[in-house]
């Protein structure tokens, strides 16, 4: 990659605790970063603990997902992700009249091929009040490509970041009206707001370096972020919760409709309940 590129190293490690040994448990993680045009994987490996044996396919959205069983009685499960990735900065971005028009956006072919990504899900449906703003927003800008781009800054500029104000079950429309979330919601919002306007948009989950000017060698506690694209002609990437462009400090981890597409990790299992999950995220800057 180019000298402007950055090299991370990510550490993830999440898990569950139980009031008491469960029998056995079956579980997916998506947490191993995808090569692809703007990051490269240089090392990526999952472990789990209570040891088990995993296997890794790829789901249908493209996200790698490591799934594993464990069959000894347990009363913690804990999964670690280290991978080492290469990114690249936004590059290339188009200006706010460029890429499709809406004329484009509306023949039957694009309608087709990104029909999964124009229908709304639990999570991204909307309220009158929503889809009148989606309408608004597309009737007040000429191109597909700036009516996202003045989205994103509305629900930056409406809905405060606050920690820990949403839950992963927390839809679009709950966050709208209580105007605060996380960049969970931030996202289901946008992607919520670009479908009603007739634009393909998708969920991206991933991981976020907090700090434009990282040191290298620095071990700071990173997050697991989410952030959206939307294709007018090609997929453009924009994190709203920041407001800037997707660039050299995101790395991608999976793609789909929404949260419920790309859980870091999901399972189900037999014994007493579940009392809470941990997760810890930490990224070093490399190069």
């Amino acid at each position: 990659m180019s000298v402007d590129s950055w090299r991370l190293k990510i550490i993830h490690r999440t898990g569950f605790s139980y009031a008491g040994k469960v029998a056995s448990s079956y579980n997916e993680a998506r947490m191993s970063p995808r090569n692809e045009t703007r990051q490269a994987v240089l090392d990526a490996r999952v472990e789990v603990w209570p040891s088990a044996r995993t296997y890794r396919y790829e789901d249908y959205w493209g996200t790698s997902v490591t799934a594993f069983d464990v069959h000894s009685p347990h009363e913690a499960l804990q999964v670690t992700a280290a991978s080492t990735v290469e990114t690249l900065p936004a590059g290339d971005l188009l200006p706010p009249g460029g890429g499709a028009t809406w004329a484009d956006l509306g023949r039957p072919e694009h309608v087709d091929r990104w029909h999964e990504l124009l229908l709304p899900t639990p999570r991204t449906a909307l309220d009158e009040e929503l889809t009148a703003l989606a309408e608004i927003a597309r009737a007040g800008h000429s191109t597909p490509h700036a009516t996202a781009l003045a989205l994103c800054e509305q629900i930056r500029e409406e809905v405060a970041y606050t920690a820990g104000a949403t839950g992963v079950q927390t839809d679009a429309v709950q966050a709208w009206r209580q105007r605060k979330g996380v960049c969970q919601d931030h996202s289901h919002l946008l992607v919520g707001l670009l479908r009603a306007a007739g634009i393909p948009a998708r969920y991206v989950s991933g991981y976020l370096h907090p700090s434009p000017s990282a040191s290298i060698g620095e071990a700071v506690t990173g997050q697991s972020h989410a952030w959206v694209e939307w294709w007018v002609g090609r997929w453009t990437g924009f994190d709203p919760t920041n407001g800037i462009p997707v660039g050299e400090r995101h790395v991608v981890v999976g793609r789909g409709r929404e949260y419920g597409d790309v859980p870091p990790l999901k399972g189900v299992y037999s014994g007493p309940e579940n009392t809470g999950q941990g997760v810890e995220v930490t990224i070093t800057r490399l190069r």
